[in-house]
């Protein structure tokens, strides 16, 4: 018991909003996204220069969540509540083009959506494949190396690409929904935060780490002074 450990530690961005978090209690769950470190920032900034912005305002300066594996969010009705609200249902979709494989048509996929396990979602494509519950695709493979990832679905010759697609958005994680619910202990107290609540939090943070650094820092130099003091009047 001789020393004290920080409950908090300072940091420099805001941590929560970037990385994201994901954690399940009794009750209770938090599934935050992760976000864009300029936008997160930018409006921070705004946060600071007028305090009195809107929620709505928030919208202007992060766009949305910004999922390390890439992928296309479908639709903006569920990020807007998401990011009002503090919960809501962002559907992600995997990304993908056409190519000409010889005299076949091929689904390239270049990105897949956040939290989704790359190898799993190869066997489920294989799985729906070989119980006829997907038809026209005639060879699945991984054709990912070290400059990114390229999921390979070729199409049968008298099968469209774009009914395969669809299918394969309907019963795979190809599209997958990421359902935020941005909760956060709030001075010990479990709370549903919408973006510019967050933000406005985490400033709140800052402010009381620069004044508890300032007075600290003054503090020393005050008893700096006091020895300082003596050795002029020794002198």
């Amino acid at each position: 018991d001789s020393l004290q450990e920080p409950s908090v530690l300072p940091c420099a961005f805001p941590n929560l909003v970037v990385n994201g978090s994901t954690g399940i209690a009794v009750g209770m769950a938090t599934n935050m996204p992760p976000h864009n470190l300029r936008e997160a920032v930018s409006a921070c900034q705004a946060l600071l220069a007028d305090p009195e912005l809107p929620p709505e305002a928030m919208l202007d300066y992060i766009k949305g969540p910004d999922f390390p594996t890439g992928a296309i969010i479908y639709g903006r009705n569920g990020l807007r509540e998401a990011m009002l609200t503090g919960r809501g249902r962002v559907v992600v979709r995997a990304r993908h083009h056409i190519e000409e494989i010889g005299q076949r048509q091929a689904l390239i996929f270049t990105e897949i959506p956040y939290m989704v396990n790359k190898a799993r979602l190869l066997e489920k494509i294989a799985e729906l494949v070989r119980d006829k519950l997907i038809e026209g695709i005639a060879d699945l493979r991984d054709e990912s190396d070290r400059d990114g990832m390229r999921i390979v679905v070729e199409c049968k010759r008298d099968a469209h690409p774009d009914i395969v697609l669809n299918h394969l958005f309907k019963k795979t994680q190809l599209q997958d929904p990421f359902h935020v619910i941005n909760l956060a202990l709030v001075d010990g107290k479990p709370r549903v935060l919408n973006m510019k609540q967050l933000l406005k939090h985490y400033l709140d943070h800052r402010l009381e780490v620069v004044r508890r650094r300032a007075v600290f820092d003054l503090r020393k130099a005050k008893d700096r002074a006091h020895i300082l003091q003596g050795y002029l009047k020794a002198l």
